[in-house]
């Protein structure tokens, strides 16, 4: 029972993990399951860690050895750390937008191919490019254009 308890807490919030992948195609359906157990995860796997205690504080006087109770105590980290995981967004660890981006003249930019694509504005009289192979990753930079203060997305 111990083992079922831990199994559906990995799974409820490694699926949403393994479905949503940077740079990944992703269907509907996937889209679909992952967000149904992004929303439930917090409370059910918040609910499986506290019957995995209650198996551990169960099983534990009767399973005497070290191995028996070093089994019981990584089945209860796993369990305790599903539930803290599933109450985190780890999305936003995944596509933080760089602390300390920086930025060059186009005369500069040697890190730029030929023919790379970029996302360009310009507002009053002053002109900036990003490139989409780094926005791509990151998804949004904040940025000041012609005293603007800005966020580009992609």
């Amino acid at each position: 029972m111990l083992c079922l308890l831990v199994g559906v807490s990995l799974l409820a919030v490694g699926i949403p993990v393994w479905l949503i992948q940077p740079f990944r195609h992703q269907t509907p359906q996937d889209l679909e399951v992952s967000y149904l157990l992004r929303r439930w995860s917090p409370v059910g796997t918040s609910i499986l860690a506290g019957f995995a205690v209650f198996w551990v504080l169960r099983l534990w006087r009767g399973s005497p050895g070290i191995l028996r109770r070093g089994g019981l105590s990584l089945a209860l980290v796993l369990a305790l750390l599903t539930a803290w995981f599933a109450q985190q967004n780890h999305f936003e660890w995944l596509f933080r937008p760089p602390a300390h981006p920086e930025y060059a003249p186009a005369e500069e930019a040697s890190f730029l191919a030929g023919e790379e694509r970029v996302l360009g504005i310009e507002l009053k009289g002053e002109a900036a490019a990003y490139p989409i192979r780094q926005m791509a990753y990151h998804h949004l930079v904040h940025d000041r254009v012609g005293g603007v203060p800005l966020v580009v997305t992609y």
